[in-house]
């Protein structure tokens, strides 16, 4: 099998992998990890509020997509949620998302449950002594939160953080399902149509590899320093 490797159809293929596939996954992860942080910041305040009606939604909320499989959530909003729209507008037909707003919103809503309960760990980890010197100052919970609270469990939990957004980078390859076209999407194309797939998914699982090995390293590095620095 190796003896017929064929080097050339990765080495013409660089250009359409990294040029449209690459950068889509990136664009994807790094606006699906920013979005997500910000609702599971939101989220995880929520649950710490101490608000009884707010506090069990964002339970629930976090309970349900933590306990369902992604690939499913993209279908489910994929084809479900312009029928829903409809129904709720009275629109005659459904509302039309596309393919790429379903994928964001998507990995947006299931990420922000994993990165809600990262920054509820970190928000747990900053001593109450500094919430009760906010409040003394008449800071009351969300402007406490925000200026005295947030800034520390970022810096605490940003290697947490970064790490969940390197699963999302992986989990990014689910886009296949709804037909768009990621770095590993890219790489079915290239050997469907040449019929070159074991040169394309080897190369495709190389350089998933490669970067999520290098990030990974890069993300320890951090962690050590975040905890010198502490």
């Amino acid at each position: 099998m190796l003896s017929n490797f064929d080097f050339s159809v990765i080495v013409s293929s660089l250009p359409y992998l990294f040029g449209q596939g690459m950068v889509f996954t990136v664009s994807l992860t790094a606006m699906a990890a920013g979005m997500g942080i910000v609702l599971g910041t939101l989220i995880a305040m929520a649950r710490l509020s101490g608000v009884p009606g707010l506090k069990h939604i964002a339970k629930v909320y976090v309970e349900l997509m933590r306990s369902l499989p992604l690939v499913l959530v993209i279908f489910w909003f994929y084809f479900l949620v312009p029928y829903i729209g409809a129904y709720v507008t009275g629109a005659s037909n459904p509302i039309q998302v596309g393919a790429f707003p379903s994928a964001l919103i998507t990995f947006t809503l299931f990420e922000a449950a994993y990165f809600s309960e990262i920054m509820r760990a970190g928000i747990q980890s900053i001593p109450k002594g500094q919430t009760a010197a906010a409040s003394a100052l008449g800071m009351n919970y969300w402007q406490a939160m925000q200026n005295v609270v947030l800034p520390q469990a970022f810096r605490n939990m940003l290697p947490l953080l970064l790490t969940q957004t390197i699963v999302l980078f992986q989990d990014t390859s689910l886009v296949y399902v709804l037909s768009l076209t990621d770095f590993l999407g890219a790489a079915s194309k290239v050997a469907q149509r040449d019929g070159r797939l074991v040169e394309m998914y080897l190369f495709a699982a190389v350089v998933y590899f490669a970067i999520c090995l290098t990030a990974s390293f890069l993300v320890r590095r951090l962690q050590a320093r975040v905890a010198i620095i502490r």
